[in-house]
């Protein structure tokens, strides 16, 4: 680990812990490791990995449907993953709030290779946004590149067995 990725990453603590006390909201940083991390922290449990951008409308649009979607399904993991660095983050912890996603798990790059990081998730993704991955109880996934609507994730969602 080079310098740079040291300090970018504690630079996303130093923000995330003043955003944790101004809006209770906790913004991890994603580093080499953390993609293993997330998947160790929910053992057969479904999940799912909303990837995202402050940069992409898209995203932004699927944020409103994700919030709905927590309220009607509380039981299953959602993990937030912005891919943004750690400059946007007073940004990102912005739409997380106005969003009311908070209380979600949420992560942001804090890595100087986004490449390696987005080749952890997925050699076979190029970095498309917005990338959601929902993951059965075996964490066997199936990733989805796009928006999505209400009904697509509700597919996707029946496909989990929860």
């Amino acid at each position: 680990m080079n310098i740079r990725t040291i300090l970018v990453g504690l630079a996303l603590n130093l923000i995330g812990s003043s955003a944790v006390l101004a809006n209770q909201v906790e913004i991890k940083s994603f580093i080499p490791g953390s993609y293993q991390q997330i998947l160790a922290a929910s053992p057969n449990q479904p999940l799912m990995l909303a990837i995202w951008s402050v940069d992409c409308p898209s995203c932004l649009k699927d944020m409103d449907i994700l919030g709905k979607l927590h309220e009607k399904h509380p039981a299953l993991k959602i993990v937030m993953l912005a891919t943004d660095d750690a400059e946007a983050l007073p940004e990102i912890k912005r739409i997380i709030d106005s969003h009311k996603l908070g209380g979600l798990e949420n992560w942001a790059f804090a890595s100087d290779n986004p490449e390696k990081l987005r080749y952890e998730i997925d050699p076979a993704w190029y970095g498309e946004l917005p990338r959601t991955y929902f993951f059965d109880a075996g964490h066997q996934r199936v990733g989805k590149s796009g928006a999505m609507s209400l009904e697509e994730f509700e597919g996707q969602f029946s496909k989990l067995k929860m």
